[in-house]
């Protein structure tokens, strides 16, 4: 629902709707479609040519960028989106398919690092076309250079890293 009144009408009375403008409803309308649309348009292909997940892929890719291709699993919970236990869970499938080792940070023995295998690697660059072809198509495409730095710098407003790993 919508209204023509100002933003942070109903303030004063925590009972009272804080309805969204016209302009409030078409961005938030506008986002949500974007984040409940676009990964499924993603993950089709790379299911279908590669038969792993976008999570997956985009686990694989985080550590294949990493320095040394090892990341902390925090560090990769935060990049791919996804809590410790989710992302334990494809790690540990990726332990089983030779694609990733888990080892001690001998930095930090409190946290654990999740190293690629060069068979990880051979996953990740095999699937690597698909998926760069597949956000062209579904979103770059459609951009303009100028579209693409705004949803980039929108992208970083609204992206929150959690306190536990400034």
């Amino acid at each position: 629902m919508t209204t023509t009144e100002s933003p942070g009408h109903g303030v004063d009375d925590p009972g009272e709707a804080l309805w969204l403008t016209p302009a409030e409803k078409e961005a938030w309308t506008g986002l949500i479609s974007m984040i409940l649309l676009v990964p499924g348009r993603l993950e089709s292909p790379l299911q279908h040519a590669a038969g792993i997940t976008l999570y997956e892929y985009l686990t694989l890719s985080h550590i294949s960028d990493a320095p040394g291709r090892r990341l902390r699993m925090t560090e990769l919970a935060y990049l791919t989106n996804g809590s410790l236990s989710r992302l334990s869970n494809v790690v540990r499938r990726f332990e089983q398919r030779g694609w990733v080792v888990r080892s001690p940070d001998p930095d930090d023995g409190r946290c654990t690092l999740a190293a690629l295998t060069d068979a990880g690697y051979d996953v990740v660059v095999a699937a690597a076309p698909t998926h760069v072809r597949a956000v062209r198509q579904v979103v770059l495409d459609h951009l303009s250079v100028t579209d693409q730095r705004a949803l980039a710098r929108i992208a970083a407003k609204l992206r929150v890293r959690p306190v536990d790993q400034d």
